[in-house]
């Protein structure tokens, strides 16, 4: 399952976001462990230039997404902790967005043809 989030980012604090996810990338390694532990196999972010100010679009694909948040927010990890601390400091709140498609393969691929 995909999950998309949408955060406003404080403009003051787009280096350090940057710096972080520059970090994310160099302990891979720690990632994949929350990664087991989360159920995630993948996780992409970008960084926009929105209208109302920079906006990061996180995107992460796990096997159950509702596993993966209660895994993270339980985590002692140090690179978790590190991430939620990061995070707070960054974020300006959430981005309204409005969405405006979606469709995806049922479970059981026999299943509406």
């Amino acid at each position: 399952m995909l999950r998309v989030h949408f955060l406003k980012v404080r403009e003051d604090r787009v280096e350090r976001l940057r710096w972080w996810m520059a970090q994310l990338n160099q302990r891979q390694e720690e990632v994949r462990q929350t990664f087991a532990q989360e159920t995630v196999r993948h996780e992409i972010a970008y960084l926009l230039e929105a209208r109302d100010g920079p906006m990061l679009v996180y995107i992460v694909e796990a096997n159950d997404v509702e596993q993966a948040s209660r895994a993270y927010q339980s985590s002692t990890l140090p690179i978790d902790l590190e991430h939620r601390q990061v995070m707070q400091d960054v974020s300006a709140g959430p981005a309204a967005v409005e969405m405006l498609y979606e469709c995806r393969m049922p479970e059981d691929p026999k299943i509406g043809t």
